[in-house]
């Protein structure tokens, strides 16, 4: 398929926020220049003579940059009893290596958001970072040294074997994720993608540590990777750090495995069932689909965007619309090799099945039978297109966006998969439709022996020279400012004005793609008059984009597309040109939503079943458990916390009256705050605000409705989730504070230390790191800003059998800050990854607007946000310390921990 494969094909990518370690030895020979190679708008390719190959994406829009590697090396490459070896080796690439012995800690300290993701055909790692400093060089130093030179230590994977199973254990939970996985290894006969990426329990338990270094040593070298960086950099000096560093490494004598498993032509319909305890149906169909570089890659694709788009998508039309599935879904899961398409529906738990099952398949197999509409292809091309578009007027994600291709050969397939879509026929999609959505090529049903078997033969793909060969690139014309994200520069920047009841904050900047963000929040109604409507109210907001009085569903859905509208009414993403229609949109789905009966009945069901389907889950158990300890309020009241029980009475409860009655006497512009940020014309907006908003008045009294905490003696509860693979841990301790407070910044460089700064904080450093007991976890500070109900959270997952192990880590390491305190070493790294992160956030043009509208509410400005730096900056391990002790106690502490209790034992 030549789509940007983030927009279409489908890969399992088990992420791991920390995965490390390995061990071999890099050599230091004299670096040689680089040869260019293409250059595609903006992106520009190199070769380093030990065969690394390395792609330039120089823009100076944001102060940010990304690094991205690439090994082209998956699931898909691993032998009998490896399975899950790829992915585990990831986790090890963060391990450490002689020159980095601590990277975790070392992204921690400099704000960097960092990740490795593991698919059938690639790994790739990446960080995104504050541009300037040494950051930049940093990190191509310690991506090079742990390309050859990592660890892979055997007492490093016996804490992250468990670490691994956990993330397994995890997966295991979900319904949706057991199908999956089913589906493959029915599917296929031969070829490793019908192995999930995560492997199996036992191949991960019983790796090899010899094993695993025999593969980073195969695959992890120059001239198996592919080296990314985009954001603001100097461009030679970049490419005079990769030869010093990269090139340094020798270029290696072995030659990589051939892989020569082609998977037999499927000869008959297959069935299979999952029984596990559950709270939904699925239903799913399988059908073999060839390699991402065929022809017919591109048609398939549009076939599954048009069955599965919402709400326009066919499936939708004739499963969710009709009241018989709750959901729909379609998607490509391919690549270097042949793969599936999967299309399916979602069915409410007693509901009957067999229906669906036999109207998903008429759709699907008869697709061909009514070929694609104009209008249907151009929502495909349309949606793509945006989707495209956004991802190359951002570097932080097209650097990791182009995983996908380069796993294909040749990055270059996302600009030719754009040029692409206007080629593709209605006759072509349905004619490989007709060739591949067929019975013998379906995974559900039965076998039946039969004399002209219906088999879908899948010839072979093309050479990606022939690919490529007709392909030219266009010039980058996309241009952006340099802008600089202090506080200083931003209140600079802002006119704050008022129009009607709406507080404005407009920030204009020139941007690439000339994109803008915009964040508006309507306040109405008091504790008294919204007693009893905190239901009809989320039910209100759910249907705003279920249709108005000029559109459908469907028809708002395009709008908002033609718009290039991406979010939701109150925050969204769009350009220069369309600002002005878009928001005059957004007010017109605000004030005039249609309210229709077959759309609020929908609604209603999937709201059930998404309720049903978490009540067993041991995250909603315990959560659910800890919010009614320290619930304080009566039934009614907005702030009462519902079990899932009390939610689907009152989803149950609901009427189409209610909802109309509610938005005729709430809904209004009368408090509010709006910012916008991004290339706009101020004045031409502000006229917009004013002819939209300006009059647009809330009825009923307003005030903010305040949170008090009440004393409860603390709680510790054991709650029994049969026939789940993982629990979950829940603490809470409440704090009498507000972000005005003294204490407060010194409380929140604590929390970032304790268990909010990722893998080095002391609670992951300790759960998962040393002792390999959750694959995830942490603490969370929730700090008011109008009243003093503040809290400190902890949670984590765990399988059942560790629960308590992970408990009485958690409490010992809590027990060790209070008792010991924390390092002047780590408040120091904890200043540095707090200020370069909020630099980053500063960055983004949605949190910005976010962080303009948040503080207009509060009547600041980023003039408090630059106080909050300077107090930070300010604090000492005794400051820290002591706020930490000041407001938390472990006497005080309530836990509910959920999980099998059979398994436990």
């Amino acid at each position: 398929m030549h789509f940007s494969k983030s927009g279409y094909a489908f890969t399992l990518l088990l992420c791991s926020a920390s995965l490390l370690p390995a061990s071999t030895s890099a050599a230091g020979s004299a670096p040689a220049a680089p040869v260019k190679g293409p250059s595609v708008e903006g992106i520009t390719e190199y070769r380093l003579p030990n065969g690394l190959k390395v792609l330039l994406f120089p823009d100076a829009s944001k102060p940010t940059v990304t690094v991205n590697v690439t090994y082209l090396v998956g699931s898909r490459h691993e032998n009998y009893g490896e399975t899950g070896m790829a992915h585990l080796l990831e986790h090890m690439l963060f391990k450490g290596a002689p020159k980095n012995r601590s990277i975790p800690q070392q992204f921690a300290d400099r704000g960097m958001e960092y990740n490795g993701t593991t698919s059938y055909d690639r790994t790739n790692y990446y960080e995104v970072f504050q541009a300037g400093g040494d950051n930049l060089k940093w990190a191509l130093d310690m991506e090079a040294d742990r390309m050859v030179n990592s660890f892979v230590a055997k007492k490093d994977l016996d804490s992250e074997m468990t670490v691994v199973r956990n993330e397994y254990e995890s997966g295991e939970n979900s319904p949706f994720e057991v199908l999956l996985k089913r589906m493959q290894s029915v599917a296929y006969d031969w070829h490793s993608y019908g192995r999930s990426t995560i492997g199996n329990r036992s191949d991960i338990e019983n790796v090899k540590i010899e094993n695993l270094q025999a593969f980073y040593r195969t695959y992890y070298q120059p001239d198996n990777a592919v080296l990314l960086v985009a954001g603001k950099f100097d461009p030679a000096q970049t490419l005079a750090w990769i030869s010093k560093t990269f090139g340094a490494i020798p270029k290696p004598k072995r030659k990589l495995p051939p892989f020569w498993t082609v998977e037999p032509t499927q000869d008959g319909e297959r069935a299979f069932t999952v029984r596990r305890k559950g709270d939904i149906q699925i239903v799913a169909l399988g059908y073999k689909i060839p390699a991402a570089l065929h022809d017919d890659s591109d048609a398939l694709a549009f076939m599954s965007e048009i069955l599965n788009d919402t709400p326009n998508g066919r499936l939708h039309k004739a499963l969710v619309e009709t009241g018989k599935a709750a959901q729909v879904f379609s998607f490509g899961q391919t690549g270097y090799a042949p793969g599936l398409q999967l299309i399916g529906a979602v069915v409410k738990a007693g509901q009957p099945i067999e229906p669906v099952r036999e109207e998903l398949i008429a759709a699907v197999e008869g697709f061909a039978k009514t070929p694609p509409s104009e209008d249907e292809m151009e929502r495909v091309r349309r949606n793509v297109g945006n989707s495209i578009e956004k991802a190359l007027n951002d570097p932080q994600k097209v650097g990791v966006a182009l995983s996908e291709q380069i796993a294909l050969g040749d990055w270059r397939l996302l600009f030719l998969g754009r040029d692409s879509l206007a080629k593709v026929t209605p006759q072509q999609v349905a004619k490989a439709a007709a060739h591949y959505l067929r019975r013998d090529n379906r995974t559900v049903g039965s076998f039946l022996p039969e004399d002209e078997p219906q088999r879908a033969e899948i010839t072979a793909a093309p050479s990606i020279e022939k690919v490529m060969q007709d392909f030219k690139g266009k010039e980058n014309t996309l241009v952006s400012e340099v802008f600089d994200p202090s506080q200083a520069n931003i209140l600079k920047r802002t006119e704050l004005k008022t129009i009607g009841g709406l507080k404005l904050a407009l920030l204009t900047k020139k941007n690439r793609g000339e994109t803008v963000s915009v964040n508006l929040r309507l306040h109405w109604g008091d504790e008294k008059n919204q007693f009893g409507k905190a239901t009809v109210a989320a039910a209100v907001n759910h249907m705003l984009t279920r249709g108005t009085s000029k559109y459908s569903r469907a028809q708002l859905a395009d709008a908002m597309e033609k718009l290039k509208m991406s979010g939701n009414v109150y925050q969204f993403d769009t350009t220069r040109s369309h600002l002005a229609d878009a928001l005059r949109l957004a007010a017109h789905v605000l004030k005039e939503p249609a309210f229709d009966a077959a759309e609020f009945e929908q609604l209603r069901q999937q709201w059930l079943v998404g309720v049903e389907a978490s009540r067993n889950e041991p995250q909603v158990l315990a959560t659910t458990a800890l919010a009614k300890h320290y619930n304080n309020y009566p039934k009614g009241d907005v702030r009462y916390a519902l079990n899932t029980d009390e939610q689907i009475e009152a989803i149950k409860a609901l009427t189409l009256d209610q909802l109309k009655a509610y938005h005729r006497e709430f809904y209004g512009a009368s408090h509010g705050e709006l910012a916008v940020v991004g290339d706009f014309d101020s004045a031409a907006l502000q006229a917009v605000v004013a002819e939209e908003f300006g009059n647009w008045a809330s009825k009923p009294d307003y005030a903010r409705i305040l949170s008090v905490n009440v004393e409860r003696p603390p709680l510790h509860a054991s709650i029994n989730a049969p026939d789940k693979e993982n629990g979950f841990y829940a603490a809470q301790v409440n704090i009498d504070m507000n972000t005005e407070d003294a204490d407060f910044v010194a409380l929140e460089l604590a929390n970032y230390i304790l268990g909010e700064g990722g893998l080095k904080s002391r609670l992951m450093d300790r759960i998962r790191q040393k002792d390999g007991l959750s694959y995830g976890g942490g603490s969370s500070l929730s700090v008011s800003d109008v009243d003093r109900a503040s809290n400190l959270g902890i949670s984590a997952i765990a399988a059942p059998q560790n629960l308590k192990k992970l408990e009485q880590a958690i409490h010992e390491e809590v027990a060790r800050a209070l008792k010991d305190g924390f390092t002047a070493a780590e408040v120091a790294g904890a200043k540095s990854g707090m200020l370069q992160q909020r630099i980053q956030n500063r960055s983004q043009d949605n949190v910005l607007a976010g962080g303009w509208a948040n503080f207009l509410y509060l009547n600041r400005t980023y003039a408090w946000s630059q106080a909050y730096e300077d107090k930070l900056k300010a604090l000492t391990p005794a400051q820290v310390n002591a706020a930490f002790r000041k407001a938390v106690d472990l006497n005080k502490l309530s836990v509910v921990v959920a999980g099998d209790q059979a398994k436990a034992k």
